[in-house]
């Protein structure tokens, strides 16, 4: 295969694994916030639930800044599996359907197979990952007699394993591809077609690419579109 031709398959893979994993370190504090959020109102029920900026805080005042960042080796990993697939399998699915469309545009339609496709796909490389991810977000919120004190994102794997069996990595599987899916149509499916019509709206060619203004209207939509298909499936992962 010539270098040239390789390099630009390799090339969504790369950048959208690198964008995935720079994303996550930095609203990882968010994420936290939003799983403590989503499982305080399981585990007390009737009570009000704490706004993020106020678990965040006494998270800080209790056990340090660092705090917040716990976890944040499982999402790295993730996002270095599960993100590289999803949106490098996005591109390369949607290259192929527009290929076989006589190289014109394709539908949104297509767009959403190609979103659904490559976000299921991601999911069942990912899961891993996103346990781990999850049972180190919260494991400081039981009682202490019942923590695991999982040191690391490969400590919380590897006991998982041993304590309750492979199987136990992929526990809730199915509301995971769910998310995966809704996740990948709401931001890159969306983002495609918002990108053509944000495009149309600022009379951006886009000859050599998008605008930076068109991407920044795009990834606007896109932003929205991702947290409201996924978030009733992202409160059932948790």
């Amino acid at each position: 295969m010539p270098e040239n031709k390789a390099a630009k398959i390799a090339e969504p893979f790369v950048c959208g694994g690198t964008a995935a994993t720079m994303a996550s370190i930095a609203i990882h504090p968010m994420d936290l916030a939003k799983v403590r959020m989503q499982l305080f109102g399981q585990l007390n029920p009737g009570k009000p639930v704490p706004g993020f900026s106020t678990i965040l805080t006494n998270m800080v005042k209790s056990d340090g800044i660092t705090s917040i960042y716990k976890g944040v080796d499982a999402a790295i990993g993730r996002q270095l599996v599960y993100g590289t697939a999803r949106i490098g399998l996005h591109r390369a699915i949607s290259d192929e359907f527009k290929k076989r469309n006589d190289g014109k545009p394709i539908n949104f339609g297509m767009k959403t197979l190609s979103g659904m496709l490559s976000g299921s796909i991601a999911v069942c490389i990912g899961t891993p990952f996103d346990i781990a991810l999850v049972r180190l977000q919260s494991d400081s919120m039981a009682p202490a007699a019942e923590r695991k004190n999982y040191k690391n994102v490969m400590d919380a794997l590897t006991r998982t394993v041993k304590e309750e069996g492979l199987a136990a990595l992929y526990k809730g599987l199915a509301p995971n591809i769910l998310r995966g899916m809704s996740m990948n149509v709401g931001q890159l499916a969306c983002y495609d077609q918002a990108k053509e019509m944000v495009a149309k709206l600022l009379n951006d060619p886009m000859t050599n690419g998008p605008a930076f203004t068109t991407q920044i209207g795009a990834s606007l939509v896109a932003g929205f579109t991702a947290a409201a298909f996924s978030m009733p499936f992202d409160l059932i992962k948790s």
